[in-house]
């Protein structure tokens, strides 16, 4: 009885943990928690209604995965965004993704083409948050799923974690612009090259799509108040 019981606890201890990871994660990636916002196991606990022991392990992972920076005496600060971590990241983007694009090209089964077709047709209004946070994680399962459909599942997981970053940048440069055409018409390219088996082409066109989106983000986070008071540092090259 007593092994069922401390199985029971901690099985609900591990799904609190889960949640309080989820539900922390999404507000960092919409920037809800906002780059560089100092916070206590305390705040979150009470701010997500979950203990303090939930918080801990949800932070843990998030600090595996440099969403948040540990300090002394269990003070803790969101992971600010700085130009040097935006061009970090658009660098690995550039070395991984075109090259899952090429490895995906004809490899697509009817149902990832149904769901590539889906969300790669996503729009938002900018200046509307809800309306740019559903786009973002649509524009993200649609860079996830064609690195997926290239077989190598250690690429997919990197670029999934890659696409996790990325999407934070965007939610503060999405904010700032419009890209609806440019975006739509960059996937329905990408996917008909995909489609094709074209694997240069789908190598280009990723490379071009990354670009564009790049100096569109890069852009926008110069040209942002917020994102200046959060230590962006560095030239735009």
């Amino acid at each position: 009885m007593a092994s069922q019981s401390q199985s029971a606890t901690g099985s609900r201890s591990g799904r609190l943990s889960d949640h309080a990871y989820e539900q922390i994660k999404h507000d960092i990636i919409t920037c809800e928690l906002e780059p560089g916002q100092p916070f206590t196991e305390e705040l979150l606990a009470e701010q997500y209604g979950v203990g303090r022991a939930a918080v801990r392990a949800a932070v843990k992972r998030l600090y595996q995965e440099q969403l948040v920076q540990v300090g002394s005496a269990k003070r803790y600060t969101i992971a600010p965004i700085t130009l040097k971590h935006a061009q970090d990241v658009y660098q690995m983007r550039f070395l991984l993704e075109p090259e899952a694009a090429r490895m995906a090209a004809g490899n697509l089964s009817p149902e990832q083409i149904k769901d590539l077709e889906r969300v790669g047709t996503a729009q938002y209004q900018p200046g509307n948050r809800q309306s740019a946070e559903d786009f973002l994680h649509a524009n993200s399962k649609f860079h996830v799923e064609v690195a997926r459909a290239s077989g190598n599942e250690i690429m997919a997981e990197m670029v999934a974690s890659l696409l996790d970053r990325a999407e934070r940048l965007n939610h503060l440069s999405h904010m700032l612009g419009d890209r609806n055409e440019e975006a739509v018409h960059e996937h329905h390219e990408l996917l008909d090259a995909l489609i094709r088996g074209d694997g240069d082409c789908a190598e280009a066109v990723m490379r071009k799509q990354i670009e564009s989106a790049r100096n569109f983000v890069l852009g926008a986070l110069m040209s942002s108040p917020v994102i200046q008071s959060t230590n962006v540092l560095g030239p735009l090259k």
